[in-house]
Parts: structure tokens; C-alpha cells; sequence
């Protein structure tokens, strides 16, 4: 499975409908998820894209990783107050999201995905 680009209308549908519910973060989703904030100019999203695409296959049973273009997607940004790309939002499914912002190694990510994301999986 690779990662899949997200828009407004399946984000409100797969993660959070932050239009029917804007005070209390609600995960949507069956499994826990990584979201990518990038832009098709921005060097370090570059950097991260073959990453989360090795992830996206080593970890296709167990989470989801999305794209979310912010050139395209500008609301979704603002929503999460996306200030400098590549930002990667990790949702577990029981918790708060937690938002990471620069381009991240791969081990770091693994260990996110390990610590933050199942969790309550181990």
C-alpha cells in the first residue's frame, strides 16, 4: 500500500470533521495514521516523501500514512496551524495527535510509530 493523498472531503470522512466537531479532537479513522503537510517545492518534504512510501509498505497492517498538499489543501493547513512543512501530524487512535515538524529520519520515525501510534497495540 502506498501513502494516500488526502483531501478536505475524505479527511473530514477518515479522520476528523472538525466542521461537526471543532472543540474536541475525534479520530474517525480504524487505524492509527501519520499525515504528511508538504508542498511539491519544499526540499526537506522531498527528502521525506521516499520515506513515508517504505513506511507506508513496511507498516500497511497497522497504520495509514496520508499526504495532505498544502498549496492545495490550504484549509486543512490552517486547521492544524501548519506554520512550516514538511509537518507530520501522528494520530493514534485512543489519543491526542502529536505534531512533529521538519524532515525526520526514518528511525525516528519508526520509533514514533512504535511509541505513539501502537501503543496500545503492544
Amino acid at each position: 500500500m502506498a501513502t494516500i493523498q488526502l483531501t478536505k472531503e475524505i479527511f473530514l470522512e477518515k479522520v476528523f470533521n472538525y466542521e461537526k466537531n471543532p472543540q474536541k479532537w475525534e479520530y474517525l479513522g480504524d487505524k492509527p495514521c501519520i499525515i504528511d503537510f508538504y508542498a511539491d517545492w519544499c526540499g526537506p518534504c522531498k527528502m521525506v516523501a521516499p520515506v513515508l512510501e517504505e513506511l507506508a509498505t513496511e507498516y500497511e497492517e497497522d497504520i495509514y500514512i496520508y499526504k495532505v498538499d498544502t498549496e492545495v489543501e490550504q484549509e486543512l493547513s490552517a486547521v492544524f496551524g501548519i506554520r512550516s512543512i514538511p509537518s507530520i501530524l501522528f494520530c493514534p487512535m485512543e489519543d491526542s495527535p502529536q505534531l512533529a515538524a521538519g524532515a525526520l529520519p526514518k528511525a525516528t520515525f519508526k520509533q514514533a510509530i512504535q511509541d505513539v501510534l501502537l501503543k496500545n497495540n503492544n
